[in-house]
């Protein structure tokens, strides 16, 4: 089963390639999963975008919500923000001068694998759900490419996940989007870096954290427990941890 819907501000593709026999409810039930997948995920950019101004992360941020007054969804999100901040030293920060709180750097990872393990509840093995790029496998192995930073018609290196997820932070999609918290400027030092964790939860926010870093950004992820990566720094030097399973 395949489905591909736009949400969250960028394509999300689930594949489901489960064998079963599709003269009973086997497949009606993954319709009902991919379904529920998509609706989370729905939710998700209602509750927490920054770009609307009615949701919860928006409201939080106009101090128009107390912290108590916050769902347990977000104070997680928050929470996991937090720690970023305090690992990186300042340059992963979600509330930074002159700008809205915006915490879509841990959201995004973090409601895709709710969504990955909303299928795995569903009884769904082999499956792969692609969320502009991150993207978190079940059953594999899976060939994931990694996009080269500067050709986009070729990748620098491919992948076999069988059960965990690929995340890569970058400037070549959205430009200079991700900044240093430590001196409010676009970070430096990286063309872009892949992480490999058992979440995308893990992966999604690792990345980004250590590309805010620079160039200390890659030893600073390899460092942290079940996260293997593979790096381009400015240099076009190719970094890469000895547990990467290369394809």
């Amino acid at each position: 089963m395949r489905r591909v819907e736009h949400v969250m501000g960028f394509p999300v593709s689930l594949r489901i390639d489960d064998e079963g026999d599709f003269e009973t409810d086997f497949e009606s039930d993954f319709e009902a999963a991919a379904d529920a997948v998509f609706a989370w995920l729905r939710e998700v950019d209602a509750r927490f975008s920054p770009f609307k101004p009615d949701s919860e992360v928006s409201r939080y941020g106009r101090d128009e919500l107390a912290e108590g007054e916050l769902s347990a969804d977000l104070t997680e999100v928050l929470g996991r923000c937090a720690d970023l901040r305090s690992a990186t030293g300042g340059a992963f920060d979600i509330r930074l001068p002159g700008r809205d709180l915006d915490p879509c750097a841990v959201v995004k990872g973090w409601s895709v694998q709710r969504a990955a393990e909303l299928l795995t509840a569903a009884g769904a093995r082999r499956f792969c759900l692609n969320a502009g790029g991150d993207v978190v496998v079940s059953g594999g192995p899976w060939r994931v490419g990694i996009r080269h930073p500067e050709q986009a018609d070729r990748v620098c290196a491919v992948l076999a996940v069988t059960d965990g997820a690929v995340a890569t932070s970058g400037q070549y999609e959205r430009g200079d989007h991700i900044l240093d918290g430590r001196t409010g400027r676009p970070a430096t030092g990286l063309l872009s870096l892949t992480v490999v964790a058992p979440t995308l939860t893990e992966a999604d926010e690792t990345a980004t954290a250590a590309f805010a870093l620079g160039a200390e950004g890659p030893a600073w992820a390899a460092a942290r427990t079940g996260c293997e990566i593979f790096a381009i720094d400015t240099a076009h030097r190719v970094l890469r941890t000895p547990g990467l399973p290369v394809a």
